[in-house]
């Protein structure tokens, strides 16, 4: 009784292990090829590279946003990513300005002394935080986007699948 419960346990768990392994390979290799982060419903993923928003989320962690089709329609206190420099950055909104027409904002990371010196047009702004944050998986996820990474997770699923294989094989042999 205690091996058919490890067993189904094992099973559970690998499972689960190999759909997450997928699912990252997934993201990888469909963002490598877009060349653009991937939605999903809507929603993207990104990993939080500095601390300037601590502690409402932690350096390393996975934050989801909502990508918006009226990005002028955000408002103060709402916490947005936007373009910079070529850089994402993901700050609070402290005021909302609208001149001729056009809506911009002005930002602050929630850990840094005082505002950001530009301010954000609503065409640069990219999603809105949703308030689902992961910790530390924004490490594991960086890694996947260097060599050594993307080859560990092709390696591993195909290593995973061998042994499984060869585990299936022996039951139905010690069976027969």
């Amino acid at each position: 009784m205690a091996k058919k419960i490890w067993s189904i346990t094992s099973n559970i768990i690998g499972g689960l292990l190999f759909i997450a392994i997928c699912f990252l390979v997934f993201i990888v290799f469909s963002s490598r090829l877009s060349g653009e982060d991937p939605t999903i419903l809507g929603y993207q993923m990104k990993v939080v590279l500095s601390g300037s928003m601590e502690p409402t989320f932690q350096t390393g962690s996975i934050i989801s946003i909502r990508v918006s089709n009226d990005p002028s329609s955000y408002q103060k206190g709402d916490i947005i990513t936007f373009h910079f420099e070529d850089k994402l950055i993901t700050h609070r909104i402290l005021e909302v300005k609208k001149a001729n027409g056009q809506v911009s904002y002005k930002t602050k990371g929630d850990n840094n002394n005082g505002p950001d010196l530009w301010t954000v047009t609503a065409q640069d702004s990219v999603g809105k935080y949703t308030g689902f944050t992961i910790p530390y998986v924004g490490y594991a996820l960086n890694y996947t986007n260097t060599k050594a990474g993307i080859a560990l997770l092709l390696i591993v699923p195909g290593i995973w699948l061998v042994i499984t294989a060869f585990r299936r094989k022996e039951i139905e042999v010690k069976e027969a």
